[in-house]
C-alpha cells in the first residue's frame, strides 16, 4: 500500500461540489469510484487540498490517496482517467510520503475568478465566466483589492470551514487584469473561508459599478460583519488554479 499525490482538473458545472454527498454527483465520489475499479479495493478515500463548492472549477486541485498499485505512477494516471468522465481528469500522479495530506501541508492556495463584462453573453464562456453588466471599472476594482493584502480577519467575506474556527487569513496577491471584455481576478492566500473569494468579487464589483467608493472595501473588511459583504458572485466564474507546498 502506497500513498500517491495527484493533480486534478475538473469542470464543476455538473457536480454538486468536490466533497462526496449523500445525494448528487461529486468530484470526490467520481475519483473514488474510478480508483475502486482499477484496484478492486472495497473503499478508497481521496483527500483534497480544498472542498470546492457546486459549480466551481479546478485546474490545480491536489488530492492524495492510498492504493495497492505496482505499475508505476504514469500508468496509474492513465488507468484512473480511463474510468473518469470527460469533465474530470487527473493531470499527473506521483508517489508521496505516507504522512502527506494535501490540505494540512498546503502553504498557499491560488484562485482565479473570470468575468465576461459585456451586455450580450458569449456562449463559449457561459460555463467558466460570469457574464456581468453594466461595464466595470477595473482600475477602481484593483484599488479596492489592495485593502485585502496582508493578514486580516476576513469574517465580513466568509465563514470558517469548521464551526468556531479562525477567520484570520493572509492574502499575498489580489489583483485584477483585463483583456477586452474578459476580466480576471487573481487571489492567493494561506487559506480561504467558505465563499470568501466569491463574496470579495461581488463586493469589488460594487466598487467597479460605482455603487461603493474604493475605501468601502477597507471599511467593511475591518467591520468583520458578514452582513456587510456584497452579494456573492456566481460559482461558475471561480477556479482553484494552484496549491503550493
Amino acid at each position: 500500500m502506497g500513498r500517491y499525490r495527484a493533480l486534478l482538473a475538473y469542470d464543476g458545472t455538473d457536480f454538486c461540489g468536490y466533497q462526496r454527498q449523500a445525494a448528487g454527483r461529486s468530484v470526490q465520489g467520481e475519483v473514488e469510484a474510478a480508483l475502486g475499479r482499477i484496484s478492486h479495493q472495497p473503499a478508497v478515500t481521496v483527500l483534497a487540498a480544498g472542498r470546492t463548492d457546486s459549480g466551481v472549477h479546478a485546474s490545480g486541485q491536489v488530492i492524495a490517496f492510498d492504493l495497492d498499485w505496482v505499475h508505476g505512477a504514469e500508468r496509474l494516471c492513465a488507468a484512473i482517467n480511463a474510468h473518469l468522465a470527460l469533465d474530470v481528469a487527473v493531470q499527473k500522479v506521483e508517489v508521496a510520503g505516507a504522512d502527506f495530506h494535501p490540505r494540512f501541508a498546503a502553504k498557499l492556495r491560488r484562485y482565479e475568478y473570470q468575468i465576461y463584462n459585456a451586455a450580450v453573453r458569449l456562449p463559449r464562456t457561459a460555463r467558466s465566466h460570469w457574464n456581468a453588466w453594466p461595464e466595470l471599472d477595473v482600475k477602481l476594482m484593483g484599488a479596492g483589492a489592495n485593502a485585502l493584502l496582508g493578514e486580516h480577519d476576513f469574517a465580513t467575506f466568509g465563514t470558517a470551514p469548521e464551526g468556531g474556527g479562525s477567520t484570520v487569513r493572509t492574502v499575498t496577491r489580489a489583483a485584477w487584469s483585463s483583456d477586452g471584455a474578459v476580466l480576471l481576478f487573481e487571489i492567493a492566500a494561506d487559506g480561504f473561508l467558505y465563499r470568501m473569494v466569491r463574496s470579495i468579487v461581488g463586493s469589488l464589483c460594487q466598487v467597479g459599478w460605482g455603487a461603493w467608493p474604493v475605501g468601502e472595501i477597507e471599511r467593511r473588511l475591518a467591520a468583520c460583519d458578514r452582513k456587510l459583504s456584497g452579494s456573492a458572485a456566481p460559482a461558475h466564474g471561480l477556479s482553484l488554479v494552484a496549491v503550493e507546498y
